[in-house]
């Protein structure tokens, strides 16, 4: 079954905690402060890999675990950053928070984003001396990571899309004109899953030629599964419109460009190829009546004798031309960002911190009240009956 949608819990790892430590040397009786810093939590990493087609390997509701950083330890050992978590995706993925709202677009093969930073590791003892506190009694314990919730939707990357009602023959289409296998039957519906098919030249081109499942009236308000389809068709740069010519060959073209109008992304000015396909039942091919400056030009094909069919994928590398190399960049110059940012996502940061001492916790800043912090320090590492400094209160954890 063809995946194109995944909702995934992602959680970054949690910095380690900064060592509070002496240095206890024979000889040295009264050593300074050696506490090491604590290591930054893993982030979890979204990579576009040009091999996957789906978004199949994620389970529903998978949660994504990076792990903590190490903490110091004495001797200025700083601990070890935690590991990232790296999940693969296909090209073309984009990435939407809880709230629905676009975050990123891996829209070219090795893209890489950060959805969870991992937390900072807190700073040892060491990092706390002073010429008038040489002894510091206390050391930061590490922040958490970033924690979300987030929605992956795949927007397949093709250069010519097969649009058209159902039964059109855009299956065996492809099937003549490339690589891939679809289904076929003389039934309507029996691409249930957009299709990935390649077009090779013979001078050593490739194209890739995408079959969305058929559309019916409706389509674009959802009717039929329909706006999960013409996602499909967004970064096509090329509408086959697939028509059957044995039909109402107007009627036909008109109910589906009615619902490219309506659903919108621009798939009402994409240029379009009308393909109209099995003539072999008919003694003399149709007229195309429709005068459209968007129709770039008419086919004539039988995906079943292969009628017309050689014309047809010589005209794909005519209409489809090369896309231009990307521009060199200069030496110095900023290098261009691997993905395309929606919307920045605000790294971890509270107005407070959390201090290991050697007698209990101490919480600086303008912390939270009640359950909050609570969980904050539980999750610091505080147990029942740790005492904690707030302010000038001295607080019992229970």
């Amino acid at each position: 079954m063809f995946h194109d949608r995944a909702r995934i819990h992602v959680v970054a790892g949690r910095g380690g905690d900064g060592a509070l430590s002496f240095r206890r040397e024979k000889f040295v009786p009264k050593g300074g402060p050696d506490g090491g810093d604590g290591g930054d939590g893993g982030d979890v990493v979204l990579v576009a890999d040009p091999d996957l087609r789906d978004l199949s390997r994620f389970r529903p509701n998978q949660r994504v675990r990076a792990t903590r950083g190490g903490n110091g330890s004495g001797a200025n050992k700083h601990g070890a950053n935690g590991e990232d978590v790296e999940l693969v995706v296909p090209v073309g993925t984009q990435v939407f928070d809880d709230d629905g709202q676009l975050i990123a677009d891996l829209a070219r093969a090795r893209a890489r984003v950060v959805v969870a930073r991992g937390g900072s590791g807190g700073r040892g003892n060491r990092r706390f001396a002073s010429p008038t506190r040489q002894t510091p009694r206390f050391a930061e314990t590490g922040l958490p990571g970033e924690e979300a919730t987030i929605e992956l939707r795949l927007k397949l990357l093709a250069d010519a899309a097969l649009v058209g009602l159902p039964n059109a023959g855009k299956s065996s289409l492809l099937r003549r004109l490339s690589n891939a296998k679809p289904k076929v039957a003389e039934y309507p519906f029996t691409t249930l899953a957009p299709v990935l098919g390649t077009v090779d030249s013979t001078e050593g081109r490739q194209l890739t030629v995408a079959d969305v499942p058929g559309l019916i009236e409706g389509a674009s308000e959802g009717v039929g599964l329909g706006h999960e389809f013409l996602a499909h068709l967004e970064r096509a740069r090329l509408l086959l419109h697939v028509i059957d010519a044995s039909g109402d060959v107007e009627g036909a073209f008109r109910t589906i460009d009615a619902e490219l109008t309506q659903y919108g992304a621009g798939l009402d000015e994409r240029p379009q190829a009308v393909v109209l396909n099995k003539v072999d039942l008919l003694p003399e091919p149709p007229d195309f009546p429709v005068e459209d400056p968007r129709v770039v030009r008419v086919f004539y094909v039988s995906a079943v004798t292969g009628a017309g069919i050689q014309e047809l994928e010589r005209a794909l590398f005519e209409l489809c031309p090369p896309e231009a190399p990307p521009l060199p960049v200069e030496e110095g110059a900023e290098e261009l960002a691997e993905f395309l940012v929606y919307r920045p996502r605000a790294t971890a940061s509270r107005g407070y911190r959390i201090l290991r001492t050697d007698r209990g916790y101490r919480v600086t800043g303008a912390p939270p009240e009640g359950e909050e912090l609570e969980r904050a320090l539980r999750a610091a590492g505080a147990r029942r009956g740790a005492e904690v400094e707030v302010g000038e209160e001295t607080l019992v954890l229970e």
